[in-house]
């Protein structure tokens, strides 16, 4: 082992994605998994037609507590906490005060003294020293639970049919982007979440790491669930349009650029980055994140250069052979007048260009979500 690779950490699942066979990967401090055996193509078709297990246990959980939870996570976030029902989840932003991104997260909301973050494993330590810096304005408790918490993904348009089987909770009670919680295989209480990152119907398991072992063991002898990683989870969510940190959105682009702007609620009250992007969109968005296809044959890699009427316009953002669509395709900046389905710009693909054509996301749009 590398003196690298022995530095990473591993979540609760490791030794069964050894045990079967996966391509094991550095990613976001961790040893994860890319693909199994079987490979990316069959794994990403497993989740769009029956269900596949993901290992997400590398995510951030953040647990804010006190009598002003909710009014902090309402300040360091974009969307609107104060409109949430208990039991409800949301997709938001985390941003500098120059409006740029620090992160996208989701907020689960149980009530207006507990509330709990959920972020990219790579940006956690940042993420929570940047909400910390805010935290002495309110009566609340912030605590990183991340280390406590093993987190598995059903996903597919089997999921809730498999997992029913091994729950107490009435899964067609449960609305997409809600939760509640209840036991897996006889352990909890967890939480179950109808949330995901594929596009697919699916399920989000929250669960203390002790018993991560017996809700995997619990979930594989169904003999109806497939392990798949990280390779097919990227391909599935470009698919469906959803940003990537570090691809689509970083530090250097705002929600308004990012399309992202219905995560910005300017209506709720202050909160962090308001100003900048309250001013941005008074002076005019400079530039769009626009998806698009190529119809060539052609693999439209990360950071391969972008031209649009001639001119340099970035680099492509993220960039796939799509499964499901059966094309080329990707994300990418341009200037936002010629941010319009239909426009093209060409792509420099190792020397030579190649056409691509504006496309409304989300371009799979057969999903199963609810």
């Amino acid at each position: 082992m590398s003196a690298e690779n022995a530095t990473l950490l591993k979540t609760p699942f490791h030794a069964m994605h050894v045990a079967l066979g996966a391509k094991m990967v550095p990613y976001a401090g961790f040893e994860m998994p890319v693909q199994y055996p079987s490979g990316i193509t069959n794994e990403h078709n497993i989740v769009r037609t029956g269900c596949g297990v993901f290992d997400v246990s590398h995510m951030g959980e953040f647990k804010i507590t006190g009598p002003q939870a909710m009014e902090f996570v309402n300040y360091v976030t974009t969307n609107n906490v104060a409109a949430l029902a208990s039991g409800q989840v949301h997709y938001s932003g985390i941003l500098y005060e120059n409006g740029t991104f620090v992160d996208d997260c989701l907020v689960y909301f149980r009530s207006n003294d507990h509330v709990m973050m959920v972020v990219n494993a790579a940006n956690k330590d940042k993420d929570f020293a940047h909400i910390s810096k805010y935290v002495g304005k309110f009566n609340c408790k912030l605590e990183d639970i991340s280390d406590q918490v093993a987190l598995l993904a059903v996903q597919g348009p089997k999921a809730q049919e498999i997992l029913a089987t091994l729950t107490d909770v009435k899964l067609d009670d449960i609305k997409y982007y809600y939760f509640t919680d209840g036991k897996v295989a006889g352990v909890g209480p967890m939480i179950i979440s109808r949330t995901g990152y594929t596009g697919e119907d699916g399920f989000e398991l929250y669960h203390d790491v002790k018993d991560a072992k017996t809700v995997w063991n619990a979930l594989f002898a169904t003999g109806k669930v497939q392990a798949v990683g990280l390779g097919c989870r990227d391909s599935l969510r470009l698919e469906m349009g959803m940003a990537l940190y570090g691809n689509d959105i970083d530090d250097t682009v705002t929600p308004l650029e990012a399309n992202l702007g219905w995560l910005v609620k300017f209506k709720k009250g202050d909160f962090v980055g308001k100003a900048a992007l309250e001013a941005q969109k008074a002076a005019g968005v400079p530039r769009k994140l626009v998806g698009f296809t190529i119809a060539d044959k052609a693999f439209p890699r990360h950071g391969y250069p972008v031209f649009v009427n001639g001119k340099p316009s970035g680099t492509v953002c993220s960039g796939t052979m799509s499964p499901s669509c059966g094309l080329p395709l990707g994300t990418c900046y341009v200037p936002t007048a010629h941010a319009v389905v239909g426009n093209q710009v060409e792509i420099d693909q190792r020397g030579k260009k190649v056409t691509a054509t504006i496309t409304e996301m989300p371009f799979w749009k057969h999903g199963s979500h609810k």
